[in-house]
């Protein structure tokens, strides 16, 4: 895998549920499809697809204990993502400078 986030990053943040499920993780340093799903207005099925979404991601991971699986939140993608929204703003303020520039001469 990819330090530099990769499309399915951003897809996998952009859905509501995901986000929440993201949340809740961070919030509480780790959980399982079944304390998630109580916590959100959809099925323990489609939190643990949700779940299987940002694991591929990147964004979570999946350890087992016991029969239990828990999920942690992987900062270091969402740090990633990060990064390229700031270099990529940034790379926009440097051109929109250069367009300010180039009007305020012309």
């Amino acid at each position: 895998m990819t330090a530099a986030p990769a499309p399915e990053v951003f897809a996998a943040l952009a859905d509501p549920t995901r986000w929440r499920v993201l949340t809740l993780l961070a919030e509480r340093g780790d959980g399982t499809a079944t304390t998630l799903a109580g916590e959100l207005p959809v099925s323990r099925p489609a939190v643990i697809k949700h779940l299987a979404v940002l694991d591929r991601a990147g964004l979570v991971e999946a350890r087992r204990r016991g029969r239990e699986v828990r999920y942690t939140v992987r900062p270091e993608r969402l740090d990633a993502a990060a990064r390229d929204l700031a270099d990529l703003a940034a790379a926009w303020d440097a051109r929109l400078a250069a367009i300010k520039r180039m009007a305020e001469e012309g």
